[in-house]
């Protein structure tokens, strides 16, 4: 049986599928009921009591090997429940905050075929008593003062044993990423679990954190000073063996998650030449290049590509190094350009050499050197320099699919986001302005950087530095950083600087600039690096860097890379993996699936939680947080495949925005209405389930950089476009009297949509658009049409161009998420759509 959220099946593609739909509304059907098979209460009570004994004496054992001296937090024990095989279990109902029983940790595991979910929570000393309290209930068939049930029984018949917690529980990451030897120290990631006690002041994290520490010292356990605190955890660092760690009990009970060893860029990049050679030796031995005709190529804009580094050569030919410098040398003297093209092939290094996997890469590479030296094209148009590396590089292989990977900026501010030449000239480039849109283009661009140096102030420094020209490209992807490295093993008083999943240190925003006409920017944020900081000031250390290829592999194969320049490669890598799938998506789809993949970490949620303070996050907050972070890290499991209870619906298509009748203006057009095939029976099933509508819709306008109305909400893009979603409980005439004045009738009274998390005054920024809606299933099920619609633009109001007859294509993305609920929606769709087919065929027929 599969796991309900293992994403292995294709998505959905539609083109041209743009067009009015009549609707009707699905009876509801099916029930949201858990089935759970009944158990004999005498003898399943009776089995489920004793193991709560034997977790009392393992506690009273607990409680011996303790010392003397108490604990900040006194003594307790992690209880492992685990369920009967491929049966549901309330988890929730496992806590108990007032009593300070804390859910740790819920994993499902498989076996035989089965699935079954293991529950681990901490229990205080002395309140056992509440697990037996549920089963005196479950025993006499209690029930409360109206006749309703409360004998806990879906919850009992559910739990198949209960037992104190041992390392297996806890561990929450793949079994192969266990090492090989149990007896070798290494580095863990401990979770400690701190939440917050709806009856407390605080947490007590720093009570939680000491009492942890003084028992790994008594088992002579390093524990790194490092603390990484998240809303409900706060995280260690770790060195022991796993043996270790599995014979210590009473160092378990407070940890929630233990996840697999971390090992940094410094254990490589420390290195001595021969070394690096050896391991560069042994992950060439590891690669499945797999390529074809149709594989797309990474473009490296930068200061050259030495493609004849072991690690790079695979990948491309000596005339894939181009360039455009006066000295005509392709080589890059400088390494920043190979630094990049290593990321974008092999991703961080330091990940790769540290497994043993095998490592397969479907895409290639090439590049075109634009610089020699810092501070060279003095005096030129970096607008006029890039479009002529994409000229160079399109006349030697005009046919090749490519991806562009631009890890350069202006190193400047962008004026609030107003355009610049440079911008406006990707804008044209991506959108094709001069090829009339036949071979439009994808850039990733760097947002730019800070300086993290003396007493910087994380993150407020970050958030005044703005993003650099030319990443406020409406076409372009903007990259930004942030960080999951935290472990430093160099010696030293160093902490890292940034939090764990947050922004990273080098991260330029555009929290400043003017929100009513600029872009969101960055879209997404990939692994940028951190910062060391000790009592003196800041600074960079390999530990907390990225690991990639050297220009001069004579000497070392190895170096380190850092900031939004890395963010950006990774980010190629990541849209040529899209490609390499799906060949034949559009720039603006590969885009469009990029951004939609994303989502935020808990560091990067907890930055607009703590300055709410009660939890009740406002669009106005999450406009803050997408011009911090952009929509966060994407994921590439998610963006390449569907899963059962997680599908992707995406559509490629095109209308015509504006026309200008004779005589007369130029006014709207087109809209498109999309009658997707909806999953309504399924999603009525789950009821009152918690899901998620996601839409991202993509485009590239043309730009438009006049200066005197560069300020203007229209004038910089030739058209926008909209989206929007018929409500819950809205006909399909009402749908569209609301968003279409020429439909005939009375434009109905707004209805109030408080379940997006931007909405649209915030999400319609730039030229592509996420936001992301949030309630229960039975109301998704009756939201099946989207509408995508024309605002204004310069194609509309300055006529003299005469382009207002021309067409405008689009990406549109729509995922259907229920991650709590082992539901099948990707059956049902894909029921409907060869449903649909079948019908057609007998049309033509």
């Amino acid at each position: 049986m599969a796991k309900k959220n293992e994403f292995d099946k294709p998505h959905f593609f539609f083109s041209s599928s743009g067009s009015p739909h009549e609707f009707t509304s699905r009876s509801p059907g099916g029930s949201n009921k858990v089935v759970i098979p009944a158990q004999d209460r005498a003898s399943h009570s009776e089995k489920l009591r004793q193991d709560i004994q034997n977790v009392a004496t393992d506690l009273t054992d607990l409680k011996r090997s303790i010392p003397a001296s108490e604990l900040s937090m006194g003594v307790g024990i992690q209880v492992e429940f685990e369920s009967f095989p491929d049966v549901g279990m309330a988890v929730q109902s496992l806590a108990n905050d007032p009593q300070g029983i804390v859910l740790h940790n819920v994993k499902t595991v498989e076996q035989d075929g089965q699935n079954t979910t293991l529950a681990t929570a901490y229990v205080p000393e002395g309140k056992l008593s509440f697990y037996q309290k549920k089963l005196n209930d479950y025993e006499k068939y209690k029930k409360n003062s109206n006749g309703v049930a409360a004998d806990h029984q879906k919850l009992i018949d559910s739990i198949k044993s209960i037992k104190r917690a041992a390392f297996s529980a806890i561990w929450a990451d793949d079994i192969s990423l266990l090492p090989e030897d149990k007896e070798a120290d290494v580095w863990w990631e401990v979770w400690l679990a701190t939440p917050r006690n709806s009856r407390q002041t605080h947490n007590h994290y720093l009570e939680i954190v000491s009492d942890f520490s003084r028992l790994a010292r008594l088992a002579e356990i390093e524990v790194s000073e490092v603390q990484l605190r998240f809303p409900e955890h706060t995280v260690v660092q770790v060195k022991a063996s796993q043996r270790k760690l599995e014979e210590n009990a009473t160092l378990l009970f407070r940890v929630s998650e233990i996840r697999y060893p971390k090992v940094t860029a410094e254990f490589f990049d420390a290195m001595e030449p021969t070394e690096q050679q050896m391991w560069s030796d042994e992950l060439l031995n590891r690669l499945n290049h797999t390529y074809t005709a149709d594989s797309p190529y990474i473009c490296i804009i930068d200061s050259g590509v030495n493609v004849e580094h072991p690690l790079l050569s695979c990948f491309a030919d000596l005339p894939d190094q181009r360039t455009i410098t006066d000295d005509d040398d392709p080589t890059d003297a400088i390494g920043h350009g190979t630094s990049m093209a290593g990321l974008a092939m092999w991703g961080d290094l330091t990940d790769k050499l540290s497994s043993t996997n095998t490592e397969t890469i479907t895409h290639r590479l090439e590049s075109v050197k634009t610089i020699r030296f810092n501070g060279d094209n003095a005096g030129k148009s970096l607008g006029r320099v890039t479009e002529d590396a994409v000229s160079e590089i399109e006349i030697y292989e005009p046919e090749r699919s490519r991806i562009y990977s631009m890890s350069l900026s202006s190193g400047k501010g962008t004026d609030r986001g107003r355009a610049s030449s440079w911008s406006s000239a990707m804008d044209m480039l991506a959108v094709d302005f001069l090829g009339e849109g036949t071979l439009p283009r994808l850039f990733t661009v760097c947002a730019g950087n800070t300086a993290p140096v003396g007493s910087f102030e994380y993150p407020q420094r970050n958030y005044l530095s703005d993003v650099h020209d030319p990443a406020q490209a409406w076409n372009v992807l903007t990259v930004g950083a942030y960080t999951e490295k935290d472990v430093i093993t160099e010696p030293g008083d160093y902490k890292p600087l940034a939090p764990k999943g947050g922004l990273s240190p080098y991260s330029t925003t555009s929290l400043e600039w003017e929100r009513k006409n600029s872009p969101i920017k960055p879209e997404i944020v990939f692994e940028g690096g951190n910062i060391g900081r000790d009592d003196i000031g800041c600074a960079g250390m390999p530990d907390l860097e990225l690991l990639t290829t050297n220009h001069d592999f004579s000497r070392r194969h190895f170096r380190c890379a850092n900031a939004t320049s890395a963010a950006t490669a990774l980010a190629a890598r990541f849209a040529a993996q899209i490609l390499s799938k799906y060949p034949k998506l559009w720039p603006e789809t590969v885009r469009a699936l990029t951004v939609h993949s994303a989502d935020w970490t808990d560091e990067m949620y907890s930055l607009i939680s703590a300055e709410r303070g009660n939890g009740n996050i406002r669009k106005a907050d999450m406009a803050k947080l997408v011009r911090k972070v952009g929509f966060g890290v994407p994921n590439l499991d998610k963006a390449l495949s569907s899963a059962s209870n997680s599908l992707y619906m995406v559509v490629q298509d095109e209308l015509q925005p504006y026309i200008r009748p004779k005589p007369g203006k130029a006014k709207t057009k087109d809209m498109h209405l999309h009658d997707l095939p909806w999953p309504v029976d399924e999603l009525q099933k789950v009821g009152e389930a918690d899901v998620e509508l996601t839409i991202t819709l993509s485009y590239f306008i043309e730009p438009n950089p006049s200066s005197r109305n560069a300020l203007d909400k229209y004038s910089y893009a030739s058209h926008q476009l909209r989206f929007d979603v018929k409500h819950q409980g809205e006909s399909d005439h009402q749908f569209m009297l609301r968003i279409n004045a020429k439909a005939e009738g009375e434009k109905p009274e707004s209805l109030a949509d408080g379940n997006w998390l931007l909405g649209k005054q915030q999400r319609h920024r730039g030229s592509i658009h996420k936001d992301v809606w949030r309630g229960s299933a039975a109301d998704l099920a009756a939201r099946g049409k989207i509408a995508v619609y024309p605002a204004n633009g310069w194609w509309k109001t300055r006529q003299a161009h005469e382009k207002y007859h021309s067409k405008a294509r689009y990406a549109l993305v729509v995922s259907l998420s229920v991650p709590e609920v082992d539901v099948d929606l990707y059956s049902e769709v894909k029921t409907i759509i060869d449903s649909k087919v079948a019908t057609q065929a007998l049309v033509e027929t």
